[in-house]
């Protein structure tokens, strides 16, 4: 027997028929990469969507066809998310921080048929632009002012043309929900960058999740700062949570120095944000510096790798902001866990807390996961088995696109899990917590050493601007901790203080055999520490033998 409700698709193209209906006069501000303030609403922005719509139509493009985007976060970019995905075709984001190479490359594997950039990527696009295989349009997001008097894009589009020769009247087609909707591609470390095809369905789904009391706990009432480009994992979903929920929306363009980013919070009143941790280390340095506060911010999620411990009491002890730590993958679309206290957590001793703070905290319903050993079998949740972190759900990757091999493991009652290349703890709670990447941890005598935890308690030293523990070579052991470290400017601490800070905190054989001081530990695409790179820099560094 089936139910008796009205069989109506989640389609990203809904979220912004409601925010128009119920939350038209709610403002969405960008920093333009021309460096003004650009203000407007959501009924400007759907109904700019539509003309958008019409104009996509106009430059030939079909449902499923691929849209390129090289953009910061900003109003045309989302208008494209909606305009894009809303009528059937796939947004896809590319991450102009990538070698030219990659993103020619990744380009070319998804076929975009158009490429719609920032002004700040035109030469980028300009050193590109013969290389790309299928683009046939290239339109720059920016009025008519801002066009190159010179340049070799052929046929060059202006954005602000193709809006305005377009119609406004359009009706959002209604399709099968599990139309893809939007794409985009792991940083790829090793090899070439894998594609990850998400749906209307899921993305709606996530939405919703994302927007959750225990999660981010979004509402009508806030006013959302993404720092999180929409270029990584769609910012993490909040272009549509925030829709979703009719939060005033603003986007910090190509700005993101801890500056802009404090001018814009305190100039909007900015109650929530989400990034990465290298970034809040910006911000939190230029509020230091100068004495400032935070007026409005109140809570900030922090992902995209482990959170030090340091920061989340610096954020919450210092500038009564709450941070949420939270984990997830491109492959996940990307939330899996978010760091949000159980009842009875107030009365637990402060480092009790502490410590459930630093996890990457309980999985969002929709998402199920499990820990298991080498051959296969779930470990308990104890919070102290370790095990290879696997994970399931409705926004969970099914396979990779353009890839015909199948990426998730199988278990005895053949049910897929997606492999996440973590390693984690769960504990009897349910909090999360990552001890390492697969590929990262440290195998010494045989016993795993999780490098994030050492890398942590490093950055709460306070001459340690940023610190990466990676595997050494020895002889003995096979495998021991070598600790890279970034230096505060002006702070100096020494090898022997170092290892002296570890004294108390881990295990004996957990402290690292040595210490080096590095002018910058390299970066990805998302802000990532690139382990590979430092293990190649340091592969033939000799331990202390004492």
């Amino acid at each position: 027997m089936r139910g008796q409700m009205m069989d109506q698709p989640l389609l990203i193209s809904s979220l912004l028929v409601h925010a128009e209906r119920h939350h038209g006069s709610r403002e969405v501000v960008s920093r333009r990469c021309e460096g003004d303030i650009h203000r407007y609403s959501y009924r400007d922005l759907a109904q700019r969507c539509r003309q958008l719509a019409n104009a996509l139509a106009g430059l030939g493009l079909d449902p499923g066809d691929r849209i390129g985007t090289l953009a910061w976060n900003g109003y045309r970019h989302l208008e494209l998310y909606y305009a894009g995905s809303g009528s059937g075709r796939v947004v896809h984001t590319l991450n102009p921080r990538l070698h030219p190479d990659q993103l020619v490359w990744i380009a070319d594997d998804a076929r975009d048929r158009v490429m719609f950039f920032d002004l700040t990527f035109l030469p980028l696009i300009e050193a590109t632009a013969a290389r790309f295989a299928t683009v046939e349009h290239f339109v720059l997001m920016a009025d008519r002012s801002h066009m190159p008097a010179g340049t070799s894009i052929p046929n060059l589009i202006c954005y602000e043309d193709l809006i305005e020769g377009a119609s406004a009247a359009y009706d959002w087609p209604v399709f099968d929900e599990t139309t893809a909707s939007s794409l985009c591609y792991t940083s790829g470390t090793t090899g070439n960058p894998k594609g990850v095809l998400y749906q209307h369905r899921s993305t709606v789904l996530h939405a919703y999740a994302a927007a959750l009391p225990d999660a981010m706990g979004l509402s009508a009432r806030d006013v959302v700062l993404p720092v999180v480009p929409m270029f990584h994992v769609n910012a993490w979903g909040t272009p549509y949570s925030t829709v979703m929920a009719g939060a005033k929306l603003v986007f910090p363009g190509p700005a993101l120095d801890g500056r802009s980013l404090h001018d814009l919070f305190e100039a909007e009143g900015v109650t929530f944000s989400a990034g990465v941790p290298t970034v809040w280390q910006g911000l939190l340095a230029h509020v230091e510096e100068h004495g400032l506060r935070f007026s409005t911010l109140r809570r900030t999620v922090i992902g995209g790798s482990a959170c030090p411990p340091a920061m989340i009491e610096t954020f919450e002890k210092s500038y009564d902001v709450t941070v949420l730590h939270a984990w997830g993958m491109t492959e996940m679309s990307p939330l899996g866990t978010v760091c949000t206290m159980k009842p009875g957590a107030e009365e637990l001793p402060e480092a009790e807390r502490a410590a459930i703070k630093a996890k990457q905290g309980r999985a969002l319903y929709g998402v199920d996961m499990t820990i298991v050993d080498a051959e296969g079998n779930e470990l308990p949740w104890d919070g102290q088995a370790q095990g290879d972190l696997l994970v399931r759900g409705p926004w969970v990757l099914d396979r990779y696109f353009n890839r015909d091999e199948d990426p998730l493991r199988y278990d005895a009652a053949g049910r897929g899990w997606f492999p996440t290349g973590d390693v984690a703890t769960i504990d009897a709670d349910g909090f999360m917590q990552i001890t390492d990447r697969t590929k990262d941890v440290i195998k010494s005598g045989g016993e795993w050493i999780g490098s994030i935890d050492l890398e942590n308690i490093a950055m709460g030293h306070p001459s340690v601007a940023m610190a990466a523990c990676i595997a050494a070579h020895h002889p003995k052991w096979d495998e021991r901790p070598l600790l890279v470290v970034m230096k505060k400017p002006g702070r100096e601490v020494t090898r022997e203080e170092l290892l002296a800070f570890y004294e108390g905190k881990v295990a004996k054989w957990w402290v690292p055999d040595d210490v080096v001081f590095v002018d910058a530990i390299p970066l990805g695409a998302t802000g990532k520490m690139q382990k590979n790179k430092l293990r190649e820099a340091f592969r033939d560094h000799v331990l202390p033998t004492v």
